[in-house]
């Protein structure tokens, strides 16, 4: 399946966040985004948890079975995904987060079967553990997309 021409322009910037090491600055500022609210959205928020734990996972050399394009655009929709000004602007009510929750519904689809494996993985691991792997440093806040 065709990768969404909107997330394609993110690539570049994905690869080289995963170059420089700077996925914990990504995943800071998802928990920073509002995500919009009700049951209906409830599967999203498990989405990009799953993911968030799998960029952790990765980042800290716990889980490395995924392959390097899966990885690139895992992070890719995550940059989509914290982008205000996408192309859909986030702050127009209503229709805002479509083009958001089309980008990670692509994501989650094409790469489901790696997708399947990294939860199988984390579901085997101990609490204690998963509360290691899945802890994120504080560190200085610094706007992803501009530093």
């Amino acid at each position: 399946m065709k990768t969404p021409w909107k997330l394609t322009r993110y690539l570049p910037l994905a690869a080289r966040f995963l170059r420089e090491g700077r996925l914990p600055e990504l995943l800071r500022a998802l928990g920073d985004k509002r995500t919009p609210q009700g049951q209906r959205f409830a599967a999203v928020k498990q989405d990009l948890q799953l993911l968030r734990a799998l960029s952790l996972a990765w980042f800290k050399g716990e889980y490395r079975q995924i392959s390097s394009q899966a990885l690139l655009m895992v992070v890719a929709a995550l940059l989509y995904f914290i982008t205000p000004f996408d192309a859909i602007p986030d702050w127009l009510v209503g229709v805002g987060f479509v083009d958001d929750l089309a980008v990670l519904a692509w994501v989650m689809r094409t790469w489901h079967g790696e997708l399947e494996a990294f939860r199988a993985w984390r579901d085997k691991q101990s609490p204690e553990r998963l509360a290691l792997i899945e802890h994120l440093p504080t560190a200085e806040r610094v706007d992803p997309l501009h530093s």
